[in-house]
């Protein structure tokens, strides 16, 4: 079986991919690498990503923007009916949408864990029941969930909330792969680490040089770096990679 060549290839030519939390940083990122790749990329986001829409079009790329809350799971089922049936049903389903919260656990309050898991946790549910259906009757799909370094080892610049929703994920990712098996259907992730965006420039001073100085690679990611690692996941040449947690980390975490 001929390997498709990776460097320069429309790898993602005749597919249609959905992108949720694509608006900014790391999803936007992914929207634009899967659009030069050759996909349709429906560009999902809680307010229409209207710019991000126009710089792809710009690029002549072919894009769709929608206005999507994630958590609403019966208007997450009936968008993704209604997509399919005026585009293509999902051949690649990217979660990428999250929210982040900074406080310690004696400051964290119930309601704001309940919305880091309803947004994490149940948005990227919400999706994969949507789409697994339309997956199964063609056997054949790829959902890449994107989850964090704070899901396998613990949050280290967040709160208890955000790495138990991401490595909850984590573990989603594994049992998909392993029940979608059959139909031909892979599931993987993908685990960055101090990525250049909105929330890491939240970060102060201090907290940044310390950050940059315990990564082997002494730099942060650039969004574009997730979105290459993403295409490899999801593209021909990973066909039979499926249940994979990849870190994208600059060395952070080795395991």
């Amino acid at each position: 079986m001929a390997v498709d060549t990776f460097v320069g290839a429309k790898l993602l030519a005749d597919k249609t991919t959905i992108i949720t939390g694509a608006a900014r940083g790391i999803g936007a990122a992914i929207a634009r690498c899967f659009a030069a790749a050759g996909s349709l990329v429906i560009a999902v986001d809680l307010n229409e990503p209207a710019e991000l829409a126009f710089s792809i079009e710009a690029e002549g790329g072919n894009v769709v923007p929608v206005a999507l809350d994630v958590t609403d799971h019966e208007l997450v089922k009936s968008t993704i009916e209604r997509l399919a049936a005026e585009y293509a049903p999902c051949d690649i389903l990217v979660n990428n949408a999250g929210i982040i919260a900074r406080e310690i656990i004696e400051n964290l309050s119930y309601e704001k864990w309940c919305s880091i898991m309803d947004v994490n946790l149940n948005g990227a549910f919400n999706m994969c029941k949507a789409v697994v259906p339309f997956m199964q009757e063609r056997r054949s799909g790829t959902i890449l969930n994107i989850t964090s370094i704070a899901g396998k080892m613990g949050d280290i610049t967040a709160s208890p909330a955000y790495g138990t929703s991401k490595g909850a994920v984590n573990t989603l990712t594994r049992s998909l792969a392993r029940q979608l098996a059959k139909y031909s259907i892979t599931v993987n992730a993908v685990a960055p680490h101090a990525v250049e965006t909105d929330m890491s420039a939240e970060w102060s001073q201090e907290k940044r040089k310390a950050v940059i100085e315990s990564i082997p690679l002494k730099r942060l990611a650039h969004p574009d770096e997730i979105a290459e690692a993403a295409l490899f996941l999801v593209s021909p040449n990973a066909r039979f990679i499926t249940g994979e947690v990849l870190n994208v980390n600059g060395g952070a975490l080795m395991d």
